[in-house]
Parts: C-alpha cells; structure tokens; sequence
C-alpha cells in the first residue's frame, strides 16, 4: 500500500523537498541576475521579467530531471512550463512592482517578496499539472 500524500516519505513530501531545494536554487538565480540588471538600468520590472524567465529555465530543467524524475525534452511539458512559468512570472513581476511603488521599498527586496509570493503556486501548478505522469 502506498503511504499517505502527507505522510514522511510520501512522494509529495519528497517532491516538496526537491522542490525547494530547486526553487531556492533558482530564487537565487532569479534575485541575483535581477539586482545585476537593475543596478545599472534602473528599470525594475525590465530587469524583474528578464531574471524570471533566465531563472524559469533553470528551474525546468532540474525540476524534470530531479524532482519530478520526467523527460525535461517533451514539448507538450515545455509548452505547458511555460505557460504556467507566465502565470508565475505575473505574480512575480506584479508583486515586485507594487512592493517598489506602494512601499518603497528597495527593488532587491521587493523582488524577494515576489519571489515568496510565486513559489508556493509554482510548486502546485508543477505538481498537480506540468509534471504528472504522462511523458509526451
């Protein structure tokens, strides 16, 4: 019998695990390319989606082959990575942006709190859609 989606060990808690450990990875990614590109420029939300979408490739690519143990070479996957990867990048991006507008805070920081924000619809788009069993 396979054990409970909640229980220790259970193949949702070890893909939570690698997820975050990925999504940390590409957070990482994601924050530092932006503060790289917004320095010089000034343009946060620019800077903001060009990040994003380096750290969405990142992302792709260890989430099929690590977490989710998928082909990371289906197109039918990709297409659909990327179309939630934009739903992601506009909760990101819009986040970061009014953090900066409405608060004032530092773009950096902003942008962490958008990253927070993206990560846990990330992990249950990818879970519960992208990643299922089908390999196309």
């Amino acid at each position: 019998m396979d054990p409970a989606p909640h229980a220790p060990g259970s193949p949702l808690l070890r893909q939570a695990g690698a997820y975050f450990v990925v999504g940390g990875l590409a957070a990482v990614v994601d924050i530092c390319l932006f503060h790289l590109l917004v320095r010089p420029s000034g343009q946060v939300l620019a800077s903001a989606i060009g990040s994003f979408l380096v750290a969405a490739a990142f992302n792709y690519a260890l989430s099929a082959a690590w977490v989710y143990r998928r082909n990371w070479r289906s197109w039918r996957r990709a297409g659909a990575f990327l179309l939630f990867a934009t739903v992601g990048l506009c909760v990101n991006a819009g986040v970061t942006l009014w953090l900066v507008s409405a608060f004032g805070l530092l773009p950096t920081l902003a942008k962490a709190g958008g990253v927070a924000v993206a990560f846990g619809a990330n992990f249950l788009m990818n879970t519960f859609i992208v990643f299922q069993r089908i390999d196309t």
